[in-house]
């Protein structure tokens, strides 16, 4: 995690509450561009800066440039907050030969019977756990979002 670029309260600092992160939009904005730099090498096209990660829950920055791998996690709640681009994300239905890459959470393979739902910036999206999902670019150039994980469910 990169701290240098944002406060960090790690104690009650200033009247301010433990476990506390402040980032502004310049920040953002930051992190959004250092992540499109990465992902112009990376070989799925894809960047993500982890901003924060609690016992309960973590907050992501992503930036996409092609379609991401199907998931389904067990125990973890995604919430999306669509900041630019768009994609259609397909959600719900099976996922099929999905492979296990860490504990609670498959990836890859596909999904059947599932719906899809045109995000673009503005939009806000819940997945429970055990849904299976998936952004899709259909064409767009790019897609950025913000993502808190809530853990334990």
């Amino acid at each position: 995690m990169s701290n240098r670029n944002f406060l960090v309260v790690c104690g009650r600092t200033r009247g301010r509450p433990a476990g506390v992160r402040t980032l502004d939009s310049r920040i953002i904005e930051e992190f959004r561009e250092q992540n499109a730099c990465r992902a112009s090498t990376d070989p799925h096209h894809f960047a993500v800066e982890l901003l924060a990660d609690f016992p309960n829950d973590s907050a992501m920055l992503v930036h996409r440039e092609s379609d991401g791998q199907a998931e389904w996690h067990e125990t973890q709640v995604d919430i999306f907050f669509v900041q630019s681009g768009s994609a259609t994300l397909l959600i719900g239905g099976t996922l099929v030969n999905g492979e296990t890459v860490g504990p609670h959470e498959k990836r890859n393979g596909t999904i059947q019977g599932g719906v899809r739902r045109k995000l673009s910036a503005g939009d806000v999206v819940r997945i429970p756990p055990r849904v299976p999902h998936q952004l899709v670019l259909e064409g767009a150039s790019e897609f950025n979002y913000f993502v808190i994980k809530v853990k334990g469910y």
